[in-house]
Formats: structure tokens, sequence, C-alpha cells
């Protein structure tokens, strides 16, 4: 995938789905949806109780999937139906706590039996992931590593170490949400991050608009996009799909047009 996208000199569009929201049945449809309207690839949410790194938005999305009967195994049974679907890399974000209840091998085997290509866990540090990282690679899985504005160079350098598939760079200290602009300190971070490690960026947590793909075309090699998808559902609960299919769309437009302009 980017290879592809840097060939073409545009940042790949991750759009991320709870399992599971707005409703168990309509996930693998969503997927499908927003592959069709442009995503490059996807990141797969597993709801959880305590999600602490999620803001408002997911956090909801969470609570009604976890309300709707998702565990686990619900999960990783719509991400089969979703691979069966698309042929785009999907990379499954799940918290460590039901994971290690899974048992951290059991877990991964039965992801990559489902069709996942990469592990997101963002409550387990670089620093350790080895047992963790272990079951990933066993599975053939990617373990994906976080890093944020306040990640030193040395854990920047740790974390190119470890991670597989992407490194998810965090675009503010804080939770996920929607926001107007990004972090001053993005690209400082960014560059830091690229001087250290040639494992591709992507960038989340408040990706949400046009020109902040835009401004990610040269300086990343992803954006992951979650929270104004949710909200664009929300807002149009009797046809969700059309609202969220219309924001990949002009985000994918946004990359292409800042390669081409």
């Amino acid at each position: 995938m980017f290879r592809r996208t840097r060939a073409e000199h545009r940042v790949a569009l991750l759009p991320y789905v709870m399992s599971g929201f707005p409703t168990i049945e309509a996930t693998p449809d969503l997927v499908e949806r927003l592959v069709d309207a442009g995503a490059d690839g996807l990141e797969l949410g597993v709801p959880f109780s305590d999600p602490m790194a999620d803001g408002p938005t997911i956090q909801r999305a969470s609570q009604r999937a976890l309300e709707n009967g998702v565990t686990s195994r619900v999960a990783l049974d719509l991400l089969e139906k979703a691979r069966a679907r698309v042929n785009v890399p999907i990379a499954l974000m799940g918290y460590v706590n039901p994971i290690a209840r899974f048992g951290y091998r059991e877990y991964c085997r039965a992801a990559a039996s489902a069709g996942a290509d990469a592990l997101i866990v963002p409550d387990v540090p670089p620093e350790e992931s080895e047992e963790l990282g272990g079951a990933v690679e066993a599975a053939g899985l990617d373990l994906v590593a976080f890093i944020a504005p306040t990640t030193s160079d040395a854990r920047l350098r740790l974390a190119g170490r470890v991670a597989r598939g992407f490194i998810y760079c965090v675009s503010v200290t804080g939770v996920t949400g929607a926001r107007l602009t990004l972090n001053t300190e993005l690209a400082g971070m960014l560059a830091r991050a690229r001087a250290v490690t040639t494992t591709p960026l992507v960038v989340g947590f408040g990706i949400s608009r046009p020109e902040h793909v835009t401004w990610l075309v040269g300086r990343a090699d992803g954006a992951i996009v979650a929270s104004a998808l949710i909200d664009a559902m929300d807002a149009a609960p009797n046809d969700p799909f059309p609202a969220a299919a219309a924001i990949v769309e002009t985000l994918r437009r946004a990359g292409s047009a800042a390669a081409t302009g």
C-alpha cells in the first residue's frame, strides 16, 4: 500500500471503523462502502470499556458497540466478514486487557486467520512489547508502534526498531477527536522520526479536514480519520453510510490534489 501511494506522491487514507457501530450487521457493509469511496486501508477497532486513548466520540461508539453485543470474538468474526468483501490492508486496533484474557498467541493467530494484516495496541509501549511482539510476529502480523510530539529521540529510534507495517504518529498529546487545526509540533516530530526510520509514518488523532491531509503530503505516509466519520454517521442516523463515504472521498481528493497541484 505505502509503496503505491508513495509512487503516486500522496498519503494513504485509512478510515477507522468501530466493530459493531452503528450495528453489528452494518459493519462489513460500511467497510466495503469506505473502500469503494477511496480508502487505501482500514483500522478496525475492537470496543473496550475503558478506552484510555480515545476521546468522547470513539468512546461513545465503543459503548454503543458493547451494548450491541460486540466481544473480541464477535469483532474477529466481523473482521473475517469484512476481509471477504475488501482486499486492502486492515489493522486491528484493541486494548491489551481483552487481548491478554484471550491469550496473546491465540488472539494473534485468530486475528491473522480472520484476515488482519497488523495489530494496534495503544496501551503497550515499545519497551514493554516484547511478549506481544513475539506473538504478533509468530502469527505473521505487523505490530504498530506509537509516537507523539513529546516522544524523545531515543524512543523514536526504539519505535523504529520494533514497529512493523507503520508507526502511528499521534498528532497531539491527549485523546482522539476531530480538530480544526493540527498541532504545530507535528512537523518537527515527523521530521525527527523520518531521520531515524524508514518505517511508514501514519498520522492520527484529529485528522478531519481536507487541509489536514493536504498538509501531510510529503511529510507522512498515511492519515487515519476516525472521530469525523463517527460524528458524520451520528448526524445522519437514518442513512449514515453516504455521510461517512463523502468524508473519505473528500479527504482522498485532498491528498491526491496536493500530489498533483
